[in-house]
């Protein structure tokens, strides 16, 4: 009997897979923190025998090169991926043993990257699971737009033929096991659904049901805006991705904290966004070490700008830390923990702001009163307040001097996105209340909605 264990990236939106038999397995996308897929095999009581990469990741940095050195395992990348490390090249139809009866078969997939390449699992020759990466996901595609502008559409038309190439050749019960579509921006779309199956995807994803044309139209028209730090993850992946040190950072004492501070260096506070807004050291920005941390963190840190972190707990900062490393945000350059009373100096008082609900805007007057969404593109255009201004939270550091004279009510669709902009609003000065609620209440509240 075979396994397939899946390893939970959920700070990325991403899964790794561990999948083998009796004594031996394959590692499929690793992260770069690999003692998480070390502790898995553990776990199997097996052997790591072979690591492989779907296609030179956009969105994190592999730990592929690190587990194949660590277990000695064979590491498969796909042949067309130009990367400067040694490693064994796959081609379509290529076939590698991970245990007795229990095989792996390359299948070139193009269109997330020209070299993109899915794996067959196969017990006794049988089709099992595929491992389809940025390919084929849970009723959409991975994104044709991180590589070349240029190549967009060919890859896009790609996408559509690759994932018709999986679902005619593999039988209807096959598992598909995606790297992305669970919050990555590497997704075209996200995941409706925790499991599939090749036939559940025939009967539901556009790319085996609509024409390419039409296919094509549809994925390029509803892309997002690609993260800032995705520029950096393709040249780390493709040198490949260099051993983690996760120890604990120096501590950072109250005067230190202020220096760095009044140096520009960026310190964030991981605690949730109740406490931070109740209190904290002001000038800090509040990043929740239990929402997408790496995702956002990478996004908006001017990139390589020195980061302190402020917790509550050792584990936050271990967490923290683990999360960002997988973005290639290394080494904090200090942390602290405990709270406000512990990061400030003596005589300093804790910097706060008000959080409110989508009724207690709703009881405003419009005088003096600035809404300000911070959702992205697509979720504003289903539905605004009107009046309200609008610029998504990943560009909202570049452009604090847009956002108009008076108190800003800062509201995203449930509370986190606008934690943080209340957070960047707060630390430049500006006198704002954060909205912590879900959208929906907007209109529930009295609000008056539109939609285009």
């Amino acid at each position: 009997m075979f396994f397939v264990d899946t390893i939970e990236l959920e700070g990325l939106g991403n899964r790794s897979y561990l999948a083998g038999g009796e004594r031996t397995a394959v590692a499929v996308d690793p992260p770069r923190d690999i003692d998480t897929v070390l502790a898995a095999a553990a776990r199997r009581g097996v052997r790591i025998s072979t690591v492989v990469e779907t296609h030179v990741h956009n969105d994190y940095v592999t730990g592929g090169l690190e587990l194949a050195r660590i277990t000695g395992a064979a590491y498969l990348v796909p042949a067309g991926a130009r990367v400067s490390f040694a490693r064994t090249p796959v081609a379509d139809g290529d076939t590698a043993r991970v245990d007795t009866d229990l095989t792996l078969t390359a299948v070139a997939t193009p269109g997330h990257t020209p070299h993109h390449t899915a794996y067959v699992l196969n017990e006794d020759g049988r089709p099992v699971a595929a491992f389809t990466g940025g390919s084929l996901l849970i009723g959409t595609v991975g994104r044709p737009d991180l590589v070349e502008p240029r190549l967009t559409e060919k890859l896009a038309r790609a996408q559509h033929a690759s994932a018709r190439r999986l679902a005619e050749g593999l039988p209807d019960e096959t598992a598909v096991l995606p790297t992305h579509g669970f919050g990555s921006f590497c997704s075209s779309a996200q995941a409706d659904g925790d499991s599939t199956t090749i036939g559940k995807e025939k009967a539901s994803n556009a790319a085996l049901s609509v024409d390419v044309d039409t296919f094509v139209a549809d994925l390029l028209a509803g892309l997002e805006d690609v993260p800032a730090y995705y520029t950096h993850m393709g040249p780390a992946n493709a040198a490949g991705g260099a051993p983690v040190d996760l120890t604990p950072p120096a501590v950072a004492a109250p005067d230190e904290i202020a220096a760095r501070l009044a140096a520009g260096e960026w310190v964030v506070d991981l605690r949730n966004r109740i406490a931070f807004a109740e209190g904290h050291v002001a000038g800090s920005f509040n990043f929740e070490v239990d929402g997408k941390l790496a995702t956002y963190l990478a996004w908006m840190i001017p990139w390589g700008k020195p980061v302190t972190l402020l917790a509550e707990s050792p584990e936050q900062i271990a967490n923290a830390q683990r999360e960002l490393v997988r973005v290639g945000i290394d080494r904090p350059a200090a942390a602290a923990t405990g709270g406000p009373d512990r990061w400030l100096r003596g005589g300093e008082r804790p910097a706060s702001f008000p959080r409110s609900t989508f009724a207690g805007l709703a009881g405003q007057g419009a005088d003096r009163i600035v809404v300000l969404d911070v959702r992205r593109d697509s979720e504003r255009a289903a539905g605004w307040i009107e009046g309200s201004v609008h610029i998504p939270i990943h560009q909202l550091h570049q452009r604090l001097g847009e956002v108009p004279d008076g108190t800003v009510w800062v509201h995203c669709a449930g509370g986190m996105r606008a934690g943080i902009a209340a957070s960047l609003l707060d630390a430049a000065g500006r006198d704002v209340v954060a909205v912590d609620d879900g959208f929906d209440a907007a209109a529930d509240a009295g609000l008056p909605v539109a939609t285009s």
